[in-house]
């Protein structure tokens, strides 16, 4: 699900794609207005987003954090998290911190947010948080940090920047903007936190590969959404070999143009294949959450991590009823017989109620399509928040490059660059739950994981910790980007 990182947004972009060049004040201040035109502020920031979808996983973003925190050797180390959202990182770092077994220094935290967005479950992580240690909260954005903090920083986190800049701050320039803005925000020997939506392993996103689709829900799901998707949001698929071919019955159709109840052989780049499996996640759950298909599972929490088989990703799904006009009482009546009911949940197995999802999910697209008024809310809430969004437009040796390459071109005086130390500051944490479902429904899974990264910002006149590094991380570039990365050290003097 997507981070409310939206601090980041508002990056000033020389000749950004799809326009004209434009330089100096000026242009800065034109592109920060096509940035808040397309940006869903008001999605993106309302107190429902940030307090509850926005507002999980937060062992997951604050790992690496405790991890840099117990390396660093500042006397009281200064941790920076850009776009905390509903603050989970933040509950969950106050929590670790209490234990006095880390003998971590007190640590001073600066969240920095967009100006005008707030949550109540920030609030109260923040002064969970000042009980050991101490927490401001800054508004601003991130082409300001240098600005906005107190002091350099010891260790930088952030979730969905990649996804987030690139669809809505400038694409890849804006991306290459904020990473020099970064190198410069953290100490000689400092860390950044970066956490994202896996991209594809061992692939160039482009690579064209073919998927086959024959569940009614992904085939209306993929009518709907793609064609919008590839008109209207900010992408890099297209090159003349990025297009789409898709067939029925054996014969060349329109992506607009798929009939529901007939499988579909589409040819794509595999990039293009990850953007219609994580959107349809993504819209699957703003759905659920809204309980517009008549149920609402428990997402958050201790009732949703019930396993039946973890490794499995096999759980037992606790939900509740809602009342909705449009479902089809035959949906509710076979999830009522497949369930049992306690005083306030309902639990049914959960492969039972991802099939009874996606029977729903369908007549719920066919609604919106038919101009059904509660359903098309819902569906346009959804499409403005994350419709046009391109996530985690990176492999890991992308990443792992631009932070790389762009962060020795920052202003600071004593060149650094962001690399991880090591292999094991690199990890994928697989998503079991939604890899068996997808594993289920489709002929050509791709995995849903995140990714995380610890990177360290080394100076590169430090050879002997670089050469380490560099080995330690090898297997993880391709030979063209390290050679870009040795490019950008030799120029640095590295």
């Amino acid at each position: 699900m997507t981070e409310p990182v939206s601090s980041w947004l508002h990056l000033d972009v020389i000749g950004s794609p799809g326009g004209s060049a434009t330089t100096g004040r000026e242009g800065g201040a034109l592109n920060r207005r096509r940035s808040l035109s397309s940006f869903a502020i008001e999605h993106k920031s309302s107190p429902e987003y940030l307090d509850i979808a926005a507002n999980t996983h937060g062992e997951e973003k604050g790992f690496f954090v405790l991890r840099a925190l117990e390396q660093t050797r500042a006397r009281r180390p200064h941790v920076v998290e850009i776009g905390p959202g509903g603050g989970a990182a933040v509950k969950f770092l106050a929590s670790s911190l209490s234990e006095e077994h880390r003998g971590i220094a007190p640590v001073d935290l600066t969240l920095v947010e967009v100006p005008g967005v707030a949550s109540s479950s920030l609030s109260r992580a923040m002064s969970e948080f000042n009980e050991v240690g101490n927490c401001e909260l800054a508004h601003g954005f991130a082409q300001d940090l240098n600005k906005l903090l107190p002091r350099r920083a010891d260790v930088v986190s952030a979730s969905a920047l990649v996804h987030e800049i690139y669809s809505y701050g400038g694409g890849y320039s804006g991306l290459q903007s904020l990473i020099r803005v970064l190198g410069s925000v953290i100490v000689p020997y400092g860390y950044f936190v970066y956490r994202d939506v896996y991209s594809v392993q061992g692939r160039n996103l482009h690579d064209r590969v073919m998927h086959t689709y024959d569940a009614p829900s992904w085939l209306r799901f993929i009518r709907m959404f793609t064609p919008n998707y590839l008109e209207r949001g900010r992408h890099p698929y297209h090159n003349i070999h990025d297009q789409v071919m898709v067939r029925q019955n054996s014969c060349q159709v329109d992506m607009a143009d798929l009939q529901v109840g007939t499988c579909a052989v589409i040819s794509a780049p595999v990039g293009l294949f990850r953007e219609i499996q994580r959107h349809y996640i993504t819209f699957r759950d703003h759905v659920w959450r809204s309980g517009a298909l008549g149920f609402t599972p428990v997402l958050d929490g201790e009732l949703s991590m019930k396993w039946l088989d973890m490794r499995a990703g096999h759980k037992l799904v606790h939900y509740v009823l809602a009342s909705t006009e449009w479902l089809p009482k035959k949906f509710q009546g076979m999830m009522d017989a497949l369930s049992e009911s306690n005083s306030e949940y309902r639990t049914v197995d959960g492969d039972v109620f991802d099939t009874c999802t996606d029977l729903a999910l369908n007549s719920f697209l066919a609604a919106v399509e038919e101009g059904d008024d509660e359903c098309s809310r819902v569906w346009d809430e959804w499409s403005a928040r994350e419709g046009r969004e391109t996530y985690a437009c990176l492999t890991v040796d992308e990443l792992l490059t631009e932070f790389a390459v762009h962060s020795t071109r920052s202003s600071s005086t004593r060149p650094t660059i962001l690399i991880p130390s090591g292999g094991e500051d690199i990890v994928v944490r697989r998503r079991h739950y939604y890899n068996r479902y997808l594993t289920r429904k489709l002929s050509n899974p791709l995995w849903d994981a995140k990714q995380l990264v610890l990177f360290r910002n080394i100076p590169v006149s430090d050879s002997l910790a670089l050469s380490e590094a560099l080995a330690c991380t090898r297997e993880s570039f391709s030979n063209h980007n390290l050679a870009r990365v040795y490019a950008a050290l030799a120029h640095e003097g590295g």
